[in-house]
């Protein structure tokens, strides 16, 4: 028998996910990392990029988040985002708009602009992107 974690993957503004999986991944501070059942706990913050949470062999949840925090137990991983998405739900029309106004904000050179602001929603109108092509990749 497959051993479960529970998980849940919460947004500042709802609940996303929340069941049992086999296998967390998530872009943790220091490089991405893969939690399973009876992990030693631990809590790190999470850059912008994909959690996926894999239910068994043949479901495999994408979400993007925009930052937060893992939160690991021995049987349960809790996953506080500042904004969470499905996968299958982010726009990419609005991701490609974003990356485009945040790249000629940063090469706007008369100092009228924040650049950490900036820079960070390139970061993350990129990792939605690249959210969305590995979901694709994988035929989702």
């Amino acid at each position: 028998m497959t051993m479960t974690i529970h998980v849940d993957v919460v947004s500042a503004e709802k609940e996303i996910f929340s069941g049992l999986a086999e296998m967390v991944f998530a872009p943790a501070e220091l490089g991405e990392v893969g939690i399973a059942p009876r992990h030693a706990p631990l809590i790190t913050r999470l850059k912008p990029g994909e959690v996926r949470v894999k239910v068994n062999e043949k479901e495999i949840y994408p979400f993007y988040v925009s930052g937060g925090i893992l939160e690991v137990q021995p049987n349960l991983v809790t996953v506080l985002a500042d904004t969470a998405i499905r996968a299958h739900d982010i726009d990419e029309a609005a991701a490609l708009e974003a990356k485009a106004k945040a790249e000629e904000a940063l090469a706007d050179k008369s100092g009228k602009i924040d650049y950490a602001t900036a820079q960070s929603q390139l970061a993350q109108a990129v990792m939605q992107l690249r959210t969305l092509d590995r979901l694709r990749k994988r035929g989702g």
